[in-house]
């Protein structure tokens, strides 16, 4: 039987003879990839080759291999998959509800290579010696990381994080067991008073979603602006300007940083602005909108409520010599209202594990904040914690 590759190199012969852009049109080169796999069977009706078990399927595995990405499209298209990521050509895994399988999937080091080039043909992002890392969102939306081979040992590593999203507002985390009703109702009413919200977690916890769902509780009327590295957020609101981060081109020049963004996004007349990630120096860029009274949200990795605060006194210190802890400690206990941490548990569920008001009081450096909400027992339970005063009409 003739192999998967060969019929495919019969329809790349057909996409290149009538000029068909396999990137953009898709069902194209599915026509032409049925056309070829129906020309095949009716050579089977002659004994000349053996026909096809699934042809249905062979179309769709011919394009993924021209238009798609190849062997790694099934699990694109699957919605229960969430994250990608490949080891080494023979070392293929998926992450599917917050658990790690290892796929039957072998590559040749070509195929990888040749992926990463196809990946990266859409994102305007480059990698090379100079540019051994590279963050670029794929057509679908997915957010792609790869590390050349070099600075990974023997082979190139690949992730692709899928965006799936099971929530697009508070309510539908509600529904998915993430939050309950009250806490529903306390965070609707915070995000609507205006208050500065900063979402906390480890890898793959949710904190996107979270950001987004947030996000959908601010009155339409008004203006978003979100800065990030790589696209990501998906807010649902009519007045919403994403922008994200640009690396430096050939010449080494062109670079976008994620301050700059924070800066510009000043001067777009924001109601509201959302970082999607500090990791860096623009930790003080947000805490000086939040200083002049801007309401922002933004998420940061951390390990608990307490400790996103201990990492936004820390990060500011980043922008120089003359940031001092004199000065941030109090900013960051003044403008931050709640801090809000999830977590992915060994389970593989995404659940909010408590929900954290800071008091704008410092004790000794440290920032003072009380547990609105706290898991115990696997059930988000009422805390000491009253919240903000914008929040207190609900606390009562």
């Amino acid at each position: 039987m003739e192999s998967t590759a060969s019929l495919s190199e019969r329809v790349r012969e057909v996409v290149r003879e009538r000029r068909i852009d396999p990137g953009t049109q898709v069902e194209e080169v599915r026509r032409a990839a049925a056309e070829v796999v129906a020309a095949h069977e009716r050579r089977s009706l002659t004994g000349a080759v053996r026909p096809l078990d699934e042809p249905d399927r062979m179309v769709g595995l011919i394009v993924a291999d021209v238009s798609g990405f190849g062997p790694l499209q099934p699990y694109l298209d699957d919605p229960t998959v969430e994250e990608i990521w490949i080891n080494a050509p023979d070392r293929v895994f998926i992450a599917r509800h917050g658990l790690h399988e290892l796929t039957p999937v072998v590559l040749s080091a070509g195929q990888v290579r040749e992926l990463i080039e196809r990946m990266l043909q859409s994102s305007g992002r480059r990698l090379d010696i100079s540019q051994p890392f590279v963050d670029a969102m794929l057509p679908g939306g997915h957010r792609l990381h790869v590390v050349l081979e070099g600075i990974s040992r023997d082979h190139a590593a690949v992730n692709i994080r899928k965006f799936v999203a099971r929530a697009h507002a508070l309510e539908d985390l509600q529904r998915l067991g993430s939050i309950d009703g009250p806490v529903t109702e306390f965070l609707t009413s915070s995000i609507e008073a205006g208050l500065n919200v900063i979402v906390s977690g480890g890898t793959q916890a949710g904190k996107t979603t979270l950001l987004n769902c947030l996000a959908a509780a601010i009155p339409g009327t008004q203006r978003i602006i979100s800065a990030e590295e790589v696209f990501e957020l998906q807010v649902q609101h009519p007045d919403w300007v994403p922008l994200q981060t640009r690396q430096a081109g050939l010449e080494g020049t062109g670079a976008i940083e994620l301050r700059a963004l924070v800066k510009e996004a000043l001067r777009m007349r924001p109601s509201r602005l959302i970082i999607g990630e500090v990791r860096g120096a623009e930790c003080l860029d947000l805490l000086l909108a939040l200083n002049a009274g801007l309401p922002a949200m933004a998420s940061i990795h951390a390990s608990s409520a307490r400790q996103a605060l201990v990492k936004l006194c820390t990060l500011p210190l980043l922008a120089g010599e003359n940031i001092g802890s004199a000065f941030v400690v109090p900013t960051v206990a003044s403008t931050v209202d709640l801090v809000v941490h999830t977590t992915l548990e060994p389970s593989g569920r995404r659940a909010v594990a408590e929900v954290l008001a800071v008091t704008g009081r410092v004790e000794n450096g440290n920032i003072e904040a009380d547990p609105v909400f706290l898991r115990r027992d696997g059930e988000l339970v009422r805390g000491h914690g009253r919240g903000p005063e914008r929040s207190e009409t609900w606390a009562r």
